[in-house]
């Protein structure tokens, strides 16, 4: 083997390896676009794929009735499973999008608060709420939520 193929076949390992630690360190969102909502937007029932739903209220609570997500506290760090329970929500849209933080008035085995942060996306006309779940080495489907609206 010539010196210029040993020189490609190693600049396309090089590639190879590169391209997969950016697929296992930055999974891809759910296929749509960042959007920014109104807040009357995020005032609805949305629901993932099992018939789990997240209530948003004009009042600034939630109800959530076994909901994905990837929900964090200290003590229960990773924790997939779905919740059920109330809590509050904040808008925390900005110029990129829509992001919708959490916070479960029950708290963690440790009193420590349980949540996670949701961002909005439009694929057509559908609107969503989504979140990365897991392990981001893993390939885990994402909480996926649509909206009512």
């Amino acid at each position: 083997m010539s010196r210029s193929q040993r020189t490609a076949v190693v600049l396309l390992a090089v590639a190879l390896a590169l391209t997969a630690c950016g697929r296992i360190w930055n999974r891809p969102p759910p296929e749509g676009e960042s959007v920014v909502l109104k807040p009357a937007e995020l005032i609805t029932t949305w629901t993932d794929a099992d018939g789990g739903t997240l209530t948003l209220k004009p009042d600034g609570t939630f109800t959530a009735e076994d909901v994905c997500g990837d929900w964090m506290g200290a003590s229960d760090l990773n924790w997939t499973g779905p919740r059920s329970g109330s809590g509050t929500w904040k808008d925390d849209s900005g110029n990129a999008g829509t992001a919708v933080r959490l916070s479960f008035d029950t708290k963690g085995p440790q009193g420590d608060e349980v949540g996670d942060v949701l961002d909005a996306l439009r694929h057509g006309k559908t609107l969503m709420l989504w979140t990365p779940v897991g392990d981001a080495d893993n390939d885990e489907p994402p909480c996926l939520l649509t909206g009512n609206a």
